[in-house]
């Protein structure tokens, strides 16, 4: 095909991403679309993809995405005529221990929460499914029957064709060589065949993907590594409808094919590939065969199915896979470019995500935000750090070592730490501060008592820290603690125009005074809370902004991407350039009033409100509000007069108490206190009234605002979920997030974020309650409650109101 002069979106990748995402955007959006491939389709590493299909993930979200690519896949044959080898074979999960089968018992649970069904089976069960199988050491399996298998080169070609059936141009043997481009947009792709001018290009390029977004300056922060697996001879006795399986103590995986297997794993050493440049002339091309490094695979897998110690190995597969740091793959716009689209990072998981990756990146493209809570896997996830190759080489890896390790609740990566340290951090670590990593920020998440090893020990019950945040939670109600928060994300807005940018992008009323404060969300089109924040008016056209250290990328690029055009306004990533000491407890006045002349009184510097103060010399900007529900405030200062502060507070506060404090008593405090947590309880899929926030919305004042529309569209419609705490009395429940809510027996809902009250001395969990025929009269209140907790049931109380002082007295006295 002649390359075309022009099209309205450039899909960049002939893979099943590329080919699903240009499907997607023909079929639903009648796009102009054009599919640019440097080879011939499947030519990167779709081709030589294993084809398993699974579904469920610990985001609702993306097992939605998931389970659509099974839909999809269904009946995309008799759409386009072109099979595609799905075959739903459903799937065995094996547990050998204790651990493991705890963590299944969860996962059957979140399947539930979230509409699948999820069995546990028995070893003689699995034996029952899969005779060939040795199973004397099961615990048992987990069977998830809608999972299966597809050939990835052919579902590609149907989607392919069916991208074309719907108008879309597909042009083959073609490299883009670069963009032109002006104002940080893209304008124009420059080819070897050619110039194609555009208004939107999606870079699903797959291990390329970091280098055509380099050529826009732009990071994808992947890694290939060469990911092996064998193809067996036949072997006796198999069916051809065998389940799947994956044995993840093993760290294997097994599929059927032709009267053989497919068998490969996920080992603990992987080798990379080159942190360098993928070759662009890598097409259906392998690595050689590696069974030294296979052997310990070999020899798993045959002590599972020995059948195969009598099989031969027709042909191993060794192949790159492009892997990411964190497992998650990677969708949205890029933060460095308005008009590219990113879909790539897919951990060898492609085949069962491409279906759905590209009908949600397809609605991306087109409505410039995400149709869904996509947050695990937004590009903006990512840093300025993620530009360091050797770093996200060394915690790919790890993140790859992973993949079938059990999954312990808190787990903290280790690779590549410390990265980033407060000034403090020093201080912090002699003191016996266990650290944990945020976006590259090393942060005290607990503090280990005199005699207790300052180490992280995981399990699937209470955590050895679980006595020691206790202690830290009880200060903080009781005295005075300090919190390092200087990880919080910060911005600055400033100019002429700054209110009424932020009028238009904040749903809370933001035109208050000089010297106040406002915690708002920012809304996406649906009403859905894209943010959730605080801004603070230090002069007439000055703002300082405060978010949480994950969102750094991601709030700051919504902020700059819906500024309206013609405004005259100023915003700076302000991060690195202040330290941030949050001074939280009923004992933080006494100690803030010891350090400064200035009137720290309630009635001198009231809740909501800023000051510049001085402490030590230092300028000081104290925000008087709490993620805690005590008394306090948030010092920001200069980075480098943290040290000096910090000290004069530890000084002036002995008398007091005063401590330091970790993020997990944080955690425990704000769940007593109902407060929201962004990307858990507050997504971009609930909008404030979902959420009880309806209180920080100006529906009353006549502003326009973004997200308005549907607000008011919601609120003449019936309730159909609200948010709304849980109480556990049994002391031996751990709450984690995702157990299902069950009201009179029926499920309405799951838990999003979960954790422990050491105040009311209760499990404390968080969720939403849905009714679809709408939440009326006293239909919350009146309900008997359970949670399902690892598939067991457990009696709930509900409650709509904060467990630790409703009405708000102490973080206002």
């Amino acid at each position: 095909m002649i390359l075309p002069s022009h099209a309205g979106i450039v899909v960049i990748g002939g893979g099943i991403i590329g080919c699903s995402t240009a499907y997607h955007l023909a079929r639903d959006h009648k796009a102009d679309v054009v599919l640019l491939e440097q080879g011939t389709l499947t030519s990167g590493s779709t081709w030589h993809a294993a084809g398993l299909v699974g579904q469920l993930r610990s985001s609702a979200s993306i097992t939605r995405v998931l389970k659509y690519s099974v839909d999809l896949y269904k009946g995309l044959e008799a759409e386009t005529g072109l099979a595609t080898g799905w075959k739903m074979t459903g799937c065995l999960r094996l547990a050998t221990n204790p651990d493991r089968w705890t963590e299944f018992r969860r996962l059957a649970t979140t399947a539930r929460s979230f509409g699948m069904d999820m069995h546990l089976l028995t070893p003689q069960e699995v034996k029952a499914m899969w005779p060939l199988m040795e199973v004397g050491d099961l615990v048992g399996a987990s069977w998830l029957p809608t999972d299966g298998q597809a050939s990835p080169s052919d579902i590609t070609q149907s989607l392919a064709r069916g991208a074309r059936m719907n108008g879309a141009k597909i042009v083959e043997n073609v490299r883009v060589t670069g963009f032109d481009m002006e104002d940080g947009r893209i304008h124009r792709v420059r080819t070897t065949l050619g110039d194609i001018a555009c208004e939107k290009v999606v870079n699903c390029a797959g291990q390329w993907a970091r280098q055509v977004g380099a050529m826009a300056g732009i990071n994808v922060p992947l890694q290939p590594v060469k990911h092996q697996y064998i193809i067996t001879g036949k072997v006796p006795g198999l069916s051809t409808d065998a389940p799947t399986i994956r044995d993840p103590d093993r760290r294997t995986y097994f599929k059927e094919e032709v009267g053989g297997l497919v068998m490969g794993g996920y080992e603990p050493n992987p080798q990379p590939w080159t942190t360098g440049d993928v070759p662009d002339d890598w097409a259906y091309r392998l690595f050689d065969d590696d069974f030294d490094h296979f052997e310990q695979h070999m020899g798993a897998a045959i002590a599972r199915v020995p059948a195969l110690e009598n099989v031969g190995v027709k042909q191993m597969i060794n192949g790159p896979e492009s892997f990411t740091p964190d497992g998650n793959f990677i969708l949205g716009v890029a933060p460095e470019c308005a008009n590219m689209f990113v879909g790539a990072g897919f951990n060898a998981f492609g085949i069962a995500s491409g279906g759905g990756a590209g009908w949600v990146l397809a609605q991306w493209v087109i409505d410039g935000e995400a149709p869904l809570d996509l947050w695990v896997v937004d590009i903006r996830r990512f840093s300025g750090m993620h530009r360091d190759r050797q770093w996200v080489l060394d915690r790919t890896l790890e993140a790859y070592g992973k993949h079938y390790t059990i999954g312990f609740p808190h787990e903290e990566y280790e690779s590549g730490r410390p990265r980033i340290v407060s000034p403090l951090y020093a201080r912090l670590k002699a003191q016996g501060a266990v650290f944990g990593s945020k976006l590259g920020w090393e942060r005290p998440n607990w503090f280990a008592p005199e005699g207790v090893e300052p180490k992280d020990v995981y399990s699937m019950g209470r955590q050895n820290w679980f006595a020691a945040v206790g202690d830290e939670h009880r200060h903080v109600r009781e005295a005075v603690g300090v919190f390092d928060q200087s990880s919080f994300a910060k911005y600055e807005m400033s100019g002429p125009d700054a209110q009424k940018v932020l009028d238009w992008i904040c749903a809370n009323d933001v035109s208050k005074p000089v010297g106040r404060l406002t915690y708002t969300q920012l809304l996406n089109s649906r009403g859905g809370i894209e943010a959730d924040l605080t801004v603070a008016r230090l002069t007439d056209e000055t703002f300082y902004i405060v978010t949480g250290t994950g969102f750094r990328t991601h709030d700051l690029g919504w902020i700059a991407d819906h500024i309206p055009a013609g405004l005259d306004v100023t915003l700076r990533d302000v991060t690195e350039d202040f330290g941030t000491l949050s001074l939280m407890g009923p004992r933080s006045r006494d100690v803030l009033a010891a350090v400064t002349d200035a009137d720290v009184s309630n009635t001198c510097f009231p809740f909501g409100h800023v000051r510049e103060i001085d402490i030590e010399g230092h300028a000081v900007r104290a925000l008087r509000v709490t993620y805690v529900g005590e008394l306090g405030w948030e010092l920001h200062m200069p980075i480098d007069a943290i040290g000096g502060v910090f000290d004069a507070l530890m000084a002036a506060g002995e008398p007091f108490g005063i401590r330091p404090v970790g993020y997990r008593a944080l955690e425990s405090l704000r769940l007593e206190k109902g407060y929201r947590a962004w990307g858990s309880d507050i997504t971009p899929n609930d909008t404030p009234f979902d959420a009880g926030l309806g209180w920080a919305v100006k529906l009353r004042k006549n502003t326009d605002f973004l997200g308005r529309r549907a607000l008011e569209a919601a609120q003449s419609a019936p309730r159909r979920k609200a948010f709304a705490g849980f109480t556990v009395d049994n002391p031996d429940i751990v709450l984690v997030g995702r157990e299902t809510i069950l009201r009179n027996g029926e499920p309405v809902g799951y838990l999003t974020s979960g954790g422990y009250g050491y105040t009311v001395g209760q499990n404390i969990g968080y969720g939403y309650v849905r009714c679809a025929e709408g939440l009326v009269d006293d239909f919350l209140g009146d309900g008997d409650y359970e949670l399902v907790v690892a598939m067991q049931h457990t009696p709930a109380k509900i409650h709509l109101d904060p467990l630790y002082d409703p009405s708000g007295i102490r973080v206002r006295g």
